[in-house]
C-alpha cells in the first residue's frame, strides 16, 4: 500500500486555513521544504528524524525556506546523535543555495550539517533508497529563474503519483499524465488573473477533460479553505476533481484501489 498525506494546500499567499502546499510520501518522502514545514509535520506527528529524502521541485521561498528549521531541528532535536542522513533530490546550484539559506538564518550552526548529514543528489531519475519509490523528475512551466520540475513518483506496485510542482499548462504534464493514476496540479490564480506559469480553473477543468483515467487533485490553492469566509472563495469545478485540504491523505491499496480520506 501506498499513502500520500497532504500537509497543506495553499499557494505562496497561504490563504486563510491553508497552509504552504505540501506533500508527505509513505511518511518519510517530503516534496519541498516550505517555510511553514515544522509546525505541518508536528500537526500530525510526524518526526524530521522520519524523513529519508526530500524532493526539491524550484526555488521559490514557499517551497525552500523552511529548509534550514528541518535541518536545524535534526541537528539538535529530533537526530541528535546523527542516526539517519537526509537525502536531498534537487536541480544543479541546489546545494548553493541551501547552504546560503542556513549560513544566513543559522550562521555557524549548520555548515557541518550541510556537508555531513545531507546526501546531495542531481539525478534526474533513480530510486529513493530505504522506500518503495522511484522518480523521475521532467522540467515543467513556471518562472524561469527558479528552474521548475515536476515528479513522477512511481511505486514498486506500479502506482504511478504526478507531482506537477508549480506550473501553468505545459506538453510535459499532458505527455506524463497519461501514464499515471493520480495527478496534482496547482491552482495558484483564478481565472481574471492572466499568467503562463499557473494553473487556473479553467485550466484544471480542461486538463481533466483531457485526462478522464486519472484522478486529478489541487493543491497550491489560492482560494480559502472550506468553511472559511474571508478570501477568494472555493471555485466551482466537477466532483470528479478534488480540491483537497490540509490534512487530506490518498491511499492506494494492493488491489489497485484509490481512497481518499478528507480531513473535513
Amino acid at each position: 500500500m501506498a499513502r500520500i498525506d497532504f500537509l497543506g494546500t495553499g499557494n505562496a499567499f497561504m490563504p486563510h486555513g491553508r497552509m504552504h502546499a505540501l506533500a508527505l510520501l509513505d511518511e518519510c518522502v517530503l516534496v519541498d521544504t516550505p517555510p511553514t514545514v515544522l509546525a505541518q509535520l508536528r500537526r500530525c506527528s510526524i518526526s524530521p528524524s522520519d524523513l529519508r529524502h526530500v524532493l526539491i521541485t524550484h526555488w521559490h521561498a514557499d517551497h525552500t525556506f523552511g529548509f534550514p528549521f528541518l535541518l536545524l531541528d535534526r541537528k539538535y532535536i529530533s537526530d541528535p546523535d546523527f542516526e539517519s542522513a537526509l537525502s536531498v533530490h534537487l536541480r544543479p546550484g541546489g546545494r548553493e543555495l541551501f547552504g546560503n539559506l542556513c549560513n544566513t538564518g543559522f550562521p555557524g550552526s549548520l555548515e557541518e550539517a550541510l556537508d555531513e548529514r545531507v546526501v546531495w543528489s542531481e539525478s534526474e531519475k533513480g530510486s529513493l533508497e530505504g522506500t518503495d519509490w522511484s522518480f523521475e523528475r521532467f522540467p515543467v512551466r513556471h518562472v524561469e529563474q527558479t528552474d521548475p520540475h515536476g515528479y513522477e513518483l512511481i511505486h514498486s506496485s506500479g502506482f504511478r503519483f504526478l507531482h506537477c510542482g508549480d506550473s501553468g499548462p505545459c506538453e510535459e504534464i499532458d505527455h506524463r499524465a497519461s501514464r499515471c493514476q493520480v495527478i496534482l496540479l496547482e491552482m495558484g490564480i483564478p481565472d481574471f488573473v492572466e499568467s503562463p506559469h499557473h494553473h487556473t480553473p479553467s485550466d484544471v477543468l480542461a486538463f481533466s477533460e483531457r485526462h478522464p483515467h486519472a484522478l486529478v487533485l489541487v493543491t497550491h490553492n489560492y482560494s480559502s479553505a472550506k468553511g472559511e469566509e474571508s478570501g477568494f472563495p472555493i471555485p466551482e469545478l466537477p466532483e470528479s476533481i478534488i480540491q483537497i485540504e490540509d490534512g487530506d491523505s490518498l491511499e492506494y491499496g494492493d488491489d489497485g484501489s484509490i481512497s481518499m480520506k478528507r480531513n473535513s
